[in-house]
């Protein structure tokens, strides 16, 4: 696994310099819920409100978040993917998309089929941040 999270952390730098395996992660998060709050990625991520924030600021240098008022409550501060953050995202996902075809292009059908069968078995272990929230 160690050299599982090593190999994404150095492919994410290689899908774009400026884009952290961490960054990329937060911006996936935001367009698949359609923006949230920062303490919701801490939550979400198990990660301290210090280092999203830090995250968060750095997103927001390269124009690729932005915050926006809640609707239903003008307090809170939504964050939200801004156009850029949309491109460079889907660019890198192409980018990633594109090297795990190549990575298992001689892959036998079988050993593919068996292998997502593992990937999502493992991804459908329990979320300590959704039990927390829905419990």
């Amino acid at each position: 696994m160690t050299v599982f999270a090593r190999r994404a952390r150095a492919s994410a730098g290689r899908m774009h310099p400026e884009l952290s395996l961490v960054s990329y992660t937060l911006l996936g998060h935001l367009e698949e819920r359609g923006g949230c709050r920062a303490t919701d990625l801490a939550a979400h991520y198990a990660l301290d409100k210090s280092t999203v924030s830090r995250q968060v600021s750095a997103l927001e240098r390269a124009e690729l978040v932005e915050r926006r008022a809640d609707p239903d409550d003008q307090r809170v501060q939504v964050l939200h993917l801004t156009r850029a953050g949309r491109q460079v995202l889907a660019q890198v996902t192409r980018r990633r998309r594109a090297a795990f075809r190549e990575r298992l292009a001689d892959w036998a059908e079988h050993d593919l089929v068996r292998f997502a069968a593992y990937l999502e078995r493992y991804n459908a272990w329990p979320d300590p941040a959704d039990e927390e929230t829905s419990g």
